[in-house]
């Protein structure tokens, strides 16, 4: 078939596995003191809650994301889910732990910072919900190419109620399913033709550990 073809899903969304980029700082200098390096917030908020072992579980994470600020919308003080706050866990959590190092929780920061500009940019009222047309359209704002039957799939899963409006927590929970199970496709679609041969276990592995 000739011609141009949209790519049967894009490019990933926020939150690419790189992190936050390891930049040095220039050496001082000569008769002028070194400063410090800047204060690093993501890493205050991911230490106020990690235990020793420097790692944070579903919980821990529900509260460092409260207490930093990044579930408060579009009211101060909203909390995401301890559902929600296990998807996020799982989606970084590659040798099933449960549980979740600093170098993903700046990966998850990174991502969630992107899903939550998004977010506000479709609630235009600030309501803290979309519409189901909306959401369409921020999922190809994230690079997806989801035909509508697809996406009202997805809005009937995610909206609580009958008005099918899908609430920010809930955004941010198909959010990472989206990714998670994308990435996981796509590793197993080398060709990128948008098909690929999955043995059933491997489905279900893919699936039901996000």
């Amino acid at each position: 078939m000739s011609g141009y073809q949209q790519p049967p899903y894009g490019q990933p969304p926020y939150g690419q596995p790189q992190g936050y980029p390891q930049q040095g700082y220039p050496a001082p200098q000569q008769g002028y003191p070194a400063y410090p390096p800047p204060a690093d917030p993501v890493a205050q908020h991911f230490q106020a809650v990690a235990g020793a072992d420097g790692q944070i579980s579903a919980e821990e994470l529900r509260r460092c994301l409260s207490q930093s600020g990044m579930s408060a919308y579009p009211r101060p003080g909203d909390s995401f889910s301890l559902e929600t706050c296990r998807v996020m866990i799982a989606l970084l959590d590659t040798d099933h732990t449960g549980t979740m190092g600093l170098n993903e929780f700046r990966e998850l920061w990174r991502a969630l910072e992107g899903w939550k500009g998004t977010f506000q940019q479709f609630d235009r009222d600030s309501s803290g919900t979309i519409e189901a047309a909306e959401l369409h359209d921020a999922i190809r704002a994230f690079g997806y190419n989801l035909s509508r039957p697809t996406v009202e799939a997805i809005v009937s899963r995610y909206s609580r109620y009958s008005n099918r409006q899908i609430m920010f927590d809930d955004f941010i929970a198909l959010s990472v399913r989206l990714r998670a199970v994308s990435e996981r496709f796509r590793a197993r679609d080398r060709e990128g033709q948008g098909y690929a041969t999955i043995y059933y276990e491997d489905f279900i592995s893919m699936t039901m550990s996000i």
